[in-house]
Parts: structure tokens; C-alpha cells; sequence
């Protein structure tokens, strides 16, 4: 079993940045795919950022597109979301999750660890 642990949400204004970090368990996580999803009070859970075994591979959802970076340090069992340029409809709670293979898919369906997760509030 993996935990998903994420940390780094909290209030910024508009324009800002944040990092948000999730910290698994386990020895096995640097075999799984990892991915950012998000979700708005009265809104579907939404795709962010996902990214493969190796950081090599990297997907972004068109809202967050040249403005958040997914990175991962498998050394530390982390995986990170640098969020750049922070619009007020980045507010959401943010979940980390895992895929118990190699490479990442954007549906959250596909995933079988969930954090969590942590709320971002942005501010005008």
C-alpha cells in the first residue's frame, strides 16, 4: 500500500507562485507514474499534470499549460508542482496520485493511490 502525503497549499495572490509537494511511501514509487489533478467547489475533478517513471515524460492539462511545472525526485519518494502565474481560477483543492505502472495517463480514472489532498486559494 502507498501513501500519498501532500503539503505546500495555502493563500497567494493572483500572479503568484506556489509549490505544492507530495511525499509517498513505499519502495516502489519510483516504478509509478505520478499526476496533479484538482477540483473546484461544484466542479468535476479536473487533470493538471502528470509525469512518467522517470521524469522524462511529461503531460500538462491546457488550463495550466506553460504556467505549472511537474517534476519528481525519486531519490526522496517526492513529486512536485511548481505553480507559476497563479490566476484566481487556480483555486481548488489539489491531489497527488499514483499509478502502479511506468508511464502516466491524464484520466484520474487510471490511477490507484490518491493523496489527501491540498487546498489553494488564490486571491485578487
Amino acid at each position: 500500500q502507498v501513501q500519498l502525503v501532500e503539503s505546500g497549499g495555502g493563500l497567494v495572490q493572483a500572479g503568484g507562485s506556489l509549490r505544492l509537494s507530495c511525499a509517498a511511501s513505499g519502495r516502489t514509487f519510483s516504478t509509478y507514474a505520478m499526476a496533479w489533478f484538482r477540483q473546484a467547489p461544484g466542479k468535476e475533478r479536473e487533470f493538471v499534470a502528470a509525469i512518467n517513471w522517470s521524469g522524462g515524460i511529461t503531460a500538462y492539462g491546457d488550463s495550466v499549460k506553460g504556467r505549472f511545472t511537474i517534476s519528481r525526485d525519486n531519490a526522496k519518494n517526492t513529486v512536485y508542482l511548481q505553480m507559476n502565474s497563479v490566476k484566481l481560477e487556480d483555486t481548488a483543492v489539489y491531489y497527488c496520485a499514483g499509478r502502479r505502472t511506468t508511464e502516466m495517463v491524464t484520466t484520474a480514472g487510471g490511477y490507484d493511490y490518491w493523496g489527501q489532498g491540498t487546498q489553494v486559494t488564490v486571491s485578487s
